[in-house]
């Protein structure tokens, strides 16, 4: 290693002012001439999955300082999906995921770090700093802080979040559980610090990383309590010293096999629908072409090969024990492109390591729990650019449905009508303006889902949105309509009454309302007052894409 980012603030007499402050913040100046590493910590009380975090932290820094660097953290915010479900706090979800990654850019810039390791969990914070990385394109490590366990019962029941708070919440509605269950699912549903339990989206991207290649293996499947967390935390510490010391950066491990690799993954495991929006997102920053209909094209020759929570049995604590992400890569065997990896060994190397796996978690190709993958991209006259289905959360009976149309302008209308009990068997619930610019923010519509499916009506009911769903959504849920309603697509002309065809196995969506009418109700459309006109959901809506572009904020 000639020279570093950092020699820009530690060399040279003109550096003097730099150095002095660099010196008030307690570095020694014996340890000017090591790599800089910047610690991006997403640490905060607020969120279950980031409260271990101050653990993670120390054993970060003593990896970095035993690897021979000098370590700084720096915050990066963070908003809990969870807790801002159902109202105006999932307008700023999404859009989160795009400060994240300018924060993390702005600070290394700013500060000329050599290297970064970033310390992540929950559902935006981590594609918003992978995307950070790929744009940055310097030493960089990602270390996801990991599943929370399940909550313990009478009989071995185990208690997860979306079934026993969400769901339980419309069960309780439905008079199928008194007060008393209700009250103890809350108590057991969260026991403790990490990810909720199932394969919802904050996992399902802790497991594309880790397939990426952007962090050590394990990382993304060991659960957060667990002590090898914090070995592969001060392994990821000490890593990064050796990137950096290697010039080895991220756009030599994001190709656009380790994004192929990535999307098998996700097929194999049935993971969240949101990936298709942040595996798009972090391509582009990589500059490498990921088209949404790749999705689609490797579904149909991945089989889906576990049975993972909400959709399924199993929990991250079974994928983990069962295998974790070398694993899955094992029993996916030829389809898994070479490719490097962080850690220093290639895929396949790492594939060649292991040594058995549970078949009862992670099934065999020759045994699939499904013959094709978890997504399926939908397509036709109501989504001409694009739809995206979790088909691993459908039953067999909603996989082709026909509908009529119940029309709500958003998500609290939706709500108000499936609580009252106005949706009923036959009904195709259509929820609108919810898209990236219509929320703005593209909110996810886990309430109206779960209670759905918490009332029963999984199996006669379907919903279809602009909007995007939960990690933990199950059931006949169609999201990321794109065009959206906000720029006049399709799915704004839909009135009440109209006849949606749903057919998932032919990967078409189509409102049954001949041409010439659908013309004539876009003359007569009218684009809607943006909900939002203040503050920073205003310039967000004003510069973010289509959902099948991956939500991504463009200047021009």
């Amino acid at each position: 290693m000639t020279s570093k980012r950092s020699d820009a603030i530690t060399q040279g007499f003109e550096r003097a002012p730099h150095r002095a402050l660099l010196l008030g913040t307690g570095i020694p100046r014996s340890e000017m001439g090591k790599p800089l590493i910047g610690i991006a910590t997403s640490f905060t009380d607020l969120i279950p999955g980031h409260i271990g975090m101050r653990d993670l932290e120390r054993f970060i820094e003593k990896g970095v300082h035993t690897g021979g660097g000098y370590s700084f953290l720096f915050g990066i915010p963070g908003v809990c999906d969870g807790i801002a479900m159902g109202h105006k706090g999932m307008h700023y979800s999404l859009s989160t995921r795009e400060l994240i990654a300018d924060m993390v850019e702005s600070i290394t810039e700013a500060h000329r770090l050599d290297g970064l390791v970033l310390l992540t969990n929950c559902d935006k914070i981590t594609p918003g700093m992978l995307m950070a990385a790929a744009r940055l394109d310097i030493p960089s490590i990602v270390v996801t802080a990991g599943p929370m366990q399940t909550g313990a019962g009478r009989g071995g029941r185990r208690y997860s979040f979306i079934t026993d708070t969400f769901e339980a919440m419309a069960r309780y509605k439905a008079g199928d559980i008194d007060e008393q269950e209700l009250t103890s699912c809350e108590e057991k549903a969260c026991p403790g610090a990490g990810s909720c339990q199932g394969l919802f989206t904050a996992n399902t991207m802790a497991i594309l990383t880790e397939t990426l290649g952007m962090s050590l293996p394990a990382c993304g499947t060991a659960l957060a309590i667990s002590s090898l967390k914090r070995r592969i935390a001060f392994a990821s510490g000490e890593r990064i010293v050796d990137l950096v010391r290697e010039g080895i950066t991220p756009r030599q491990i994001l190709t656009r096999e380790a994004f192929e690799n990535a999307i098998r993954v996700d097929l194999a495991l049935g993971g969240s629908s949101n990936t298709v929006l942040h595996l798009l997102s972090i391509a582009h920053e990589a500059g490498v072409d990921v088209p949404l209909e790749l999705f689609d094209e490797l579904s149909l020759t991945t089989p889906q090969l576990a049975s993972m929570n909400p959709g399924g049995k199993h929990f991250m604590e079974d994928l983990d024990a069962a295998g974790g992400v070398p694993g899955v890569l094992y029993q996916l065997g030829d389809l898994v492109k070479d490719n490097p990896t962080l850690s220093g060994a290639t895929v396949k190397e790492l594939v060649a390591s292991v040594d058995s796996v549970d078949e009862t978690v992670i099934q065999p190709m020759n045994n699939p729990v499904r013959q094709e993958g978890g997504i399926a991209i939908l397509s036709g006259n109501l989504a001409p650019l694009g739809a995206v289905v979790k088909q691993s959360g459908v039953s067999e009976k909603m996989m082709k449905f026909e509908g009529r149309a119940r029309c709500f302008d958003s998500e609290e209308q939706a709500m108000e009508a499936l609580m009252g009990g106005k949706i009923v068997a036959g009904d195709l619930v259509v929820i609108r303006y919810e898209g990236p610019k219509g929320g703005p923010g593209m909110r996810e519509m886990l309430a109206p889902t779960a209670t759905l499916m918490g009332l029963g009506l999984g199996d006669s009911v379907a919903l279809i949105t602009d909007g995007r769903f939960s990690g933990g959504t199950r059931g006949p849920c169609i999201g990321h309509i794109s065009p959206e309603a906000a720029v006049g697509g399709p799915i704004a002309l839909v009135e009440d009454g109209d006849v949606i065809r749903l057919d998932i196995p032919s990967r078409t969506l189509e409102v049954l309302v001949d041409d010439a009418e659908m013309e004539k109700r876009r003359a007569s459309w009218q684009r809607p007052e943006p909900k939002i006109k203040k503050g920073w959901l205003s310039r967000y809506a004003a510069l973010v894409t289509s959902a099948n572009t991956g939500a991504i904020c463009k200047a021009d």
